[in-house]
């Protein structure tokens, strides 16, 4: 049986594994890493530790095996995060020498560095954003179909205008499960969503 929950305290070194282990476009990015925390710092934990209220997972008998996570106002959002997330990362990564990273460390230290910016008129009609992981053992059970609505629900109670995302064009299950209730926006990078609430 699966459960879908708010967010604890204690679930963060969990979904920092999931979001490793699905990180490569819906893939394991283990191997591709030696500092595998660096994804999570991304796409997981700062909206664990700056707004945990966001963060909804599944759990089943085997442990927490999915997530979705998210902020209601991605400019605001992206502003705490120059002040009070990326600063602390960037001053510890750049101490780790040049030989010590693989081309993915690196890729993520960039970001980290100069974060993605989401296309203004995205953010303009659909101001609130998500990122949902599931490892393998839950897809396909309409788990991340739970998690989004609860997460849409909550939202929605929160009178947000609308969600977008961003999946890499090359996570063709991430894009055909978008697909099915967001609307396909443009590809710039990123495949875009967004669905008005």
């Amino acid at each position: 049986m699966v459960e879908l929950r708010a967010y604890r305290q204690g679930d963060l070194d969990a979904l920092y594994d999931i979001c490793l282990r699905t990180g490569d476009s819906g893939q394991d990015a283990t191997p591709l890493h030696k500092h595998g925390q660096l994804i999570g710092h991304i796409y997981v934990a700062p909206y664990c530790v700056l707004e945990p209220s966001n963060v909804f997972v599944a759990e089943d008998d085997e442990g927490i095996a999915g997530y979705v996570v998210g902020t209601h106002d991605t400019d605001a959002f992206s502003a705490r995060l120059e002040r009070e997330w990326w600063p602390a990362l960037r001053e510890r990564y750049a101490q780790v020498p040049d030989a010590d990273l693989t081309p993915a460390d690196r890729q993520r230290i960039e970001v980290i560095r100069e974060p993605h910016v989401t296309p203004a008129d995205i953010v303009a009609q659909y101001p609130a954003h998500i990122h949902m992981n599931l490892l393998p053992r839950l897809r396909g059970q309409r788990i991340g179909t739970g998690l989004l609505q609860r997460w849409i629900d909550q939202a929605r109670g929160a009178g947000v205008a609308g969600i977008h995302l961003g999946a890499s064009p090359t996570n063709t299950g991430g894009i055909a499960f978008w697909s099915k209730s967001f609307t396909p926006l443009r590809t710039e990078g990123a495949v875009w969503f967004g669905m008005p609430l």
